[in-house]
């Protein structure tokens, strides 16, 4: 616990928005990628698998399902883990996982070994880097947050337009077992990834031992959580918003195949979506971070959902290439910035001190959702073979999430926070003394009656503190 502690970000250390920050960015950035955007890149070996093992589109759906669901479901496993043994350590042993299963599918003879491999173990690898990828990230940035979330979220689009085409090209020329081969040598960067995530030491030694008593009252797992009623709202309609929200980048080249489109051209349509996704979400991420924006961040968020489902539902009956393609480019605008902003408002709404835990239990709700969705969809299609249905049900299920969003925020949030969250947070890192502005304006009395209020944190289980930051 000793060493997780500082790794934590207990009271005390600093969020220098910048310096080393900018080296876990890109580290975050690299994860995020890998952890998004190779669930979606795998499905262009779905056509060779499916001859390979005579099953169906349900069948292989269940491959990004299971990888996306142990994305999500184990989070508080990685909660725990991330408490107790600090995030470098964890994200090491999650680099090698990720690869070691997708070397282990490209030996596979049954579609049971692919579930096994690609989906449990890479899946497992890849949620054990990206959980503490998000944490280390808000450790380094503060007023930044915003758009450090934007630049890391953009990741994911900037691997889909990588992986996808190289996937393709490794499947002509490799087979899918020489494919799997490969991208197994590439998840090995995730090792790289998580060597970067030093941590933020004390700014001031004598405090060490007032941050271990903090520290030691810590909870591996907070679920009092549950007792907050943003973070309620926030997991239902995140768990309905991820029912649709992977199927459409799943099925999209299929589609594009299915109308006798050829199999390099339909991959594009992944790349298109991808160059669109990354440009959105650093956009949104400024967009989110303006004083007048970022009170109201939850709103921007439900009007991400609901632009998403509607695209959905509007851009279903495509039955041409160029249909599709514009299908992806609002899509691709949507999806970025619902990507930018679902862990920035989690944030916003649970606070600092509650964070860690937040995220492991809402991932874990939302695997329910994610391991139905994209296999519910194929089952769809498997029985009315038109995949306007698959994408209609997506886009309702998307649109149902942003009412379920707005509408509880309005009616039952909102009366919650009289501050900004934006300010509430500074205020807040101000009274823990966690920020370096606010640390080097103090004089020394004040320094030592902040030593005082931090002793009193950890000895009172919960206080009635409402940050919007970050877990640390």
């Amino acid at each position: 616990m000793g060493g997780a502690a500082v790794d934590m970000g207990p009271s005390g250390v600093k969020a220098p928005d910048g310096g080393w920050g900018w080296a876990v960015l890109m580290g975050c950035f690299i994860i995020t990628g890998f952890s998004y955007a190779f669930p979606k890149a795998v499905s262009v070996f779905f056509k060779e698998l499916i001859h390979e093992f005579g099953v169906g589109y349900s069948d292989m759906a269940w491959i990004s399902s299971i990888v996306l669901a142990m994305l999500y479901g184990t989070g508080p496993l990685c909660t725990v883990l991330v408490n107790k043994f600090g995030c470098r350590p964890v994200m090491m042993v999650g680099g090698i996982l990720a690869s070691l299963g997708m070397i282990l599918a490209s030996f596979a003879t049954s579609v049971i070994h692919i579930y096994l491999c690609t989906g449990v173990i890479t899946g497992l690898g890849l949620a054990l880097n990206f959980q503490p990828s998000l944490i280390m990230l808000n450790l380094y940035f503060s007023e930044k947050r915003p758009l450090a979330n934007g630049l890391a979220a953009a990741g994911s689009p900037v691997a889909l337009c990588c992986l996808s085409p190289l996937g393709q090209l490794f499947q002509h020329k490799y087979g899918w077992r020489g494919g799997f081969l490969i991208l197994g040598g590439l998840l090995l960067n995730c090792c790289a990834c998580g060597a970067l995530m030093r941590p933020l030491l004390p700014p001031k030694k004598k405090r060490e031992q007032e941050i271990e008593k903090v520290q030691i009252k810590r909870k591996l797992l907070d679920f009092t959580v549950f007792k907050d009623r943003g973070f309620v709202i926030y997991t239902v309609a995140a768990s309905a918003m991820v029912l649709g929200l992977f199927v459409p980048p799943v099925f999209v080249v299929n589609y594009a195949k299915s109308l006798n489109y050829e199999d390099t051209k339909s991959a594009l349509l992944l790349t298109i979506l991808g160059l669109v996704d990354m440009f959105a979400r650093p956009a949104c991420g400024v967009i989110a971070g303006m004083k007048s924006v970022r009170p109201r961040c939850v709103y921007l968020f439900s009007f991400a959902m609901l632009f998403n489902g509607c695209t959905d539902l509007i851009c279903a009956q495509a039955n041409t290439y160029s249909g599709l393609v514009l299908f992806c480019v609002f899509f691709g605008i949507s999806y970025g910035m619902v990507g930018a902003l679902q862990f920035e408002v989690l944030m916003a709404l649970v606070g600092t001190e509650k964070f860690s835990s937040a995220i492991g239990l809402v991932l874990l709700m939302e695997a329910m959702a994610v391991l139905v969705g994209p296999p519910g969809a194929g089952r769809l299609l498997d029985a009315t073979h038109q995949y306007k249905h698959a994408f209609l049900l997506a886009g309702a299920e998307v649109t149902l999430s942003a009412f379920i969003l707005a509408l509880g925020n309005f009616f039952c949030i909102k009366t919650k926070h009289t501050t900004p969250p934006a300010a509430t947070e500074m205020n807040v890192r101000a009274a823990e003394g966690d920020t370096l502005k606010y640390d080097e304006v103090m004089t020394e009395d004040e320094k030592v009656d902040l030593g005082d209020k931090e002793v009193e944190v950890g000895d009172q289980e919960e206080q009635e503190v409402a940050p919007a930051g970050l877990s640390q």
